[in-house]
């Protein structure tokens, strides 16, 4: 038994594909299954049921493969402590983001990030929150960007910043007049939200059970983008995250953003690693970078103007 082969193995539990899993271990799909048969003649089980269009891992293979997956990365662990003992900010970090904060942060901690570690490899996966803590926990991540809470005694959560909401509206809403909110002003609103397994989506729920608001039926996204858009067409409201409104992202004429008066709705963004990672000195310092997020990224930015249409004689 050598770790290519349990590598192997992992492979075509992720993607339960001989094919798919050849491509991400880089070798012919005839190498993979022969060694992945080799593996069980050595250990005397059937570790893969095979059928013309489906591959499924036997209860024994399923097994073996979560076990193959930790010594992978104990394996990787002691790379990294190797590496790290001669030169504690280089090698790879694989960061998890989940889809509303990734592209929206990213532009602004990058360059920092590049120019404080120069030697560090830095690894981005977008996902979801429930496969980000998935990979964290089976080794595949080393850290994550996630919302708290976070109920997992095995993790380690250093908070970084609290990230407030902005309501949306279209520019003819008749909250569009408000200079600021209260959450009362929220009471019988319906809100568009993200589609299930978004965390934003639990997030801007649990705004609308303090509000009094609820969710319009009928409609789900499956990006904060299209959200924005069904916004900005006049279909409805939405709550949107504070960096999702900073340049970069261009403005629209079409959408009114408010602020709320008070404490306004927010969620806590936290760096969270496993306990046991023998990164966890270098994450810290990687989290203090990022918690250096300038506080201007955190308020929101100024209204858009309304775009002024040409009139005819003009056109003339």
């Amino acid at each position: 038994m050598n770790l290519r082969d349990l590598k192997y193995l992992v492979a075509l539990a992720d993607h339960k594909h001989f094919g798919r899993a050849a491509a991400a271990s880089f070798v012919s799909q005839p190498t993979l299954s022969t060694q992945i048969r080799k593996l069980e003649d050595e250990l005397g089980v059937a570790l893969v049921e095979r059928a013309p269009r489906k591959v499924m891992l036997t209860p024994v293979g399923r097994e073996i493969a979560e076990r193959a997956r930790k010594v992978i990365s104990d394996v990787d662990q002691m790379t990294q402590i190797a590496r790290r003992s001669q030169d504690p900010e280089a090698g790879t970090v694989r960061l998890g983001l989940f889809p509303t904060l990734g592209p929206y942060l990213l532009p602004h901690v990058v360059p920092n990030l590049r120019k404080r570690f120069p030697r560090l490899e830095l690894l981005l996966v977008e996902e979801k929150t429930d496969q980000i803590l998935a990979r964290l926990r089976d080794g595949r991540l080393d850290a994550g960007l996630l919302a708290l809470p976070i109920h997992d005694d095995q993790l380690h959560v250093e908070p970084l910043f609290d990230e407030p909401f902005v309501l949306a509206v279209p520019q003819q809403h008749s909250l569009a007049a408000y200079s600021a909110l209260d959450m009362g002003d929220l009471d019988h609103q319906h809100l568009l939200l993200l589609e299930e397994g978004h965390c934003l989506r639990d997030q801007a729920l649990d705004v609308c059970r303090m509000a009094g608001a609820d969710e319009r039926d009928g409609f789900r996204a499956t990006s904060l983008e299209t959200l924005r858009q069904m916004v900005a067409a006049g279909v409805g409201i939405t709550l949107l995250p504070m960096l999702a409104v900073q340049p970069p992202v261009p403005a629209s004429p079409d959408i009114r953003l408010l602020t709320f008066r008070g404490e306004p709705p927010h969620r806590e963004i936290a760096m969270v690693w496993r306990r046991s990672s023998a990164m966890g000195d270098f994450l810290k310092q990687m989290a203090a970078e990022l918690r250096k997020l300038p506080a201007s990224l955190l308020t929101p930015p100024a209204p858009a103007l309304p775009v002024k249409k040409k009139n005819a004689r003009a056109k003339a």
